[in-house]
């Protein structure tokens, strides 16, 4: 009796194997378990840099493995087209413009890291949820949310305050103030003025001082040394600040100790590898949340020998591939930590290419592939459309391409869902759930309507029509190209939200993207049967959106922007501020 009733529980032990892996096409697998989470984001990664996005010049080979053992999707749209409002749309899962981290301003994003601006403390990032679930928790690479708000030590804005356990990167951004053989980008023009006019008050101090020597002018010695002090005194207030970027700016942080000031940029590459490596390979028994953002492929685009040179698209092309052969790196330490089948992992970019950056005649910037626009245009698809790309193998499907619309903002509750945990409910939350939509029990995306911001001004609106298939998009505002028809900003050197550089649309332009995707012809009244009925429909949506919106304290107010030398991170004691405690820990050859 006992054998027969050992049998009989063995068979029906493998009919229910078989059940849980024999699954219908359309099933999905369930998972008991919390996975471990990779998320990659790049730093002004354009959708049309990568192979499996239609490049055929730059080679990306691990990010295409990636796309093809995975789900691949071809409308994943930031909330904002610039790295600090988008990266905080990603960390919370909301509009920007929810916790203030839009700007009314020409200054869009956190300008120092010693600014009081950044990502609010009651904001509640997806890594403080999957840390009370029992992650593990990592951000490696670039921050820019800020650090402080009222004292140098304070970290208010730091990443281990919003949830992550370990942190090692720059808490500020990639710039070509970072690297002495760049010419300098923060506020160019306006040092440029601030020069000048040290140097007129310079001259006439000099001039009347000779003159005064020489008996040509009767001027006071008091008067020309009141001028020569406010000469001085003018000069220090903005070199202080503009005059020590590198040291201010050019960091780089473990958890709360500065290991480099100002970080020795050619071996940042090493580090930044060698610690998202070892994070995966200390915490292999998990769960752990690894955010790797890459300092890659921002301007000044650092590339190791390895790579100089390699590409058929000068310097950027050799950045983004040695950006490629670092994502799989990644993958190969997931790999041979047996952890890929239970790892989710995601890759994508902050926001779209960026078109004005270039050098002398070469293009430094990113492309955008067939979509109009780059990086700093809050409408124009090419400045927020990106790569969006999932694998769990085994439980999602692989070689997979859905052509719905999705946000940067949906990661949050996704990660949140598979960790256990929950949503915030005391807010308005703008992401979905990816998972139906991505392990095909859903054929739609929840998106109806998203709302794409310059700033705090709203540029574009997109309804997903989904009884029709129609993907209409409505344009408020467009910036002004120079020069004109150039699809770019070029004159600007980034095009603004407001102002004389931007068109306004009443009734707005209107492109239905399903038909036509690079936004070339707009739809006209007269010969679109639909055009009242839609417009009516998306101000409608506006309006309610609107509603919806609460006044919060302005991150990137001028006054959070500016350069506050109390709440500048300092490795000595200020204004001394310098070390370099990585020595030769970088290992090249990882």
């Amino acid at each position: 009796i006992m054998w027969h009733l050992t049998s009989y529980w063995t068979s029906l032990t493998i009919v229910l194997v078989l059940c849980l892996f024999l699954k219908s096409p359309g099933s999905h697998a369930s998972v008991s378990y919390k996975p471990n989470i990779v998320l990659i984001l790049v730093d002004d990664l354009g959708i049309g840099d990568v192979g499996c996005y239609g490049n055929d010049t730059i080679r990306t080979p691990n990010i295409d493995r990636l796309a093809k053992e995975g789900v691949k999707l071809t409308q994943h749209i930031a909330a904002a087209p610039l790295c600090t409002p988008s990266r905080a749309a990603f960390l919370t899962g909301r509009y920007p413009i929810r916790s203030g981290m839009d700007a009314t301003n020409d200054y869009r994003v956190i300008q120092w890291a010693g600014a009081s601006g950044g990502l609010p403390p009651n904001e509640t990032t997806f890594a403080k949820i999957l840390q009370k679930q029992g992650y593990i928790t990592g951000l490696i690479g670039k921050w820019h949310q800020g650090v402080n708000c009222e004292s140098r030590n304070d970290y208010c804005h730091h990443p281990l305050n919003h949830g992550f356990d370990y942190f090692y990167g720059m808490p500020f951004s990639l710039m070509n103030d970072c690297q002495i053989t760049q010419p300098p980008e923060k506020d160019r023009v306006l040092r440029t003025k601030l020069w000048l006019y040290s140097q007129t008050i310079g001259l006439a101090v000099l001039t009347l001082a000779i003159a005064r020597l020489t008996g040509l002018v009767s001027v006071t010695w008091k008067i020309i040394t009141c001028l020569a002090w406010f000469g001085f005194l003018f000069f220090a207030s903005w070199f202080s600040s503009y005059g020590f970027i590198r040291y201010w700016d050019c960091i780089l942080m473990r958890n709360h100790e500065i290991t480099e000031q100002p970080m020795v940029v050619e071996r940042t590459t090493s580090l930044i590898l060698k610690e998202a490596i070892s994070f995966i390979e200390r915490n292999k028994h998990g769960p752990f949340l690894l955010f790797v953002s890459f300092l890659h492929v921002h301007t000044p685009l650092i590339t190791t020998e390895l790579f100089l040179g390699k590409s058929s698209y000068g310097l950027y092309g050799d950045n983004v591939e040695e950006m490629d052969w670092m994502v799989g790196k990644v993958l190969d330490a997931i790999d041979k930590k047996g952890l890929k089948n239970t790892t989710l992992t995601y890759f994508s970019s902050d926001h779209g290419g960026f078109l004005e950056a270039q050098g002398g005649k070469a293009q430094l910037g990113g492309w955008n592939g067939i979509y109009k626009g780059g990086k700093g245009m809050g409408g124009w698809e090419g400045g927020i459309r990106v790569p969006g790309i999932f694998r769990w193998p085994g439980v999602l499907p692989a070689d997979t391409v859905i052509d719905e619309p999705t946000s940067l903002m949906d990661i949050y509750p996704t990660v949140a869902y598979l960790a256990g945990g929950i949503v915030p409910q005391d807010r308005v939350m703008d992401g979905w759930n990816l998972m139906p939509l991505l392990q095909g029990s859903i054929q739609h995306s929840e998106h109806e309507f998203l709302f794409h911001y310059c700033g705090m001004y709203l540029h574009a609106v997109r309804w997903h029509q989904k009884d029709s298939g129609a993907l209409w998009k409505a344009h408020y505002v467009t910036p002004i190209f120079q020069p004109e028809g150039a699809g770019a900003c070029y004159g600007r050197g980034i095009c603004p939200c407001f102002g004389e550089g931007v068109t306004h649309h009443d009734p707005p332009l209107l492109f239905d993207l399903s038909r036509d995707p690079s936004e070339a012809k707009p739809l006209l009244p007269a010969t679109e049967p639909l055009f009242d009925t839609v417009t009516s429909r998306i101000e409608r949506a506006v309006q309610e959106h609107r509603q919806t919106l609460t006044p919060v304290p302005q991150q990137l107010s001028l006054h959070n922007i500016m350069w506050k030398p109390w709440l500048q991170p300092c490795c000595g004691t200020f204004p001394f501020c310098w070390c370099d405690k990585e020595g030769d820990s970088a290992h090249p050859a990882l």
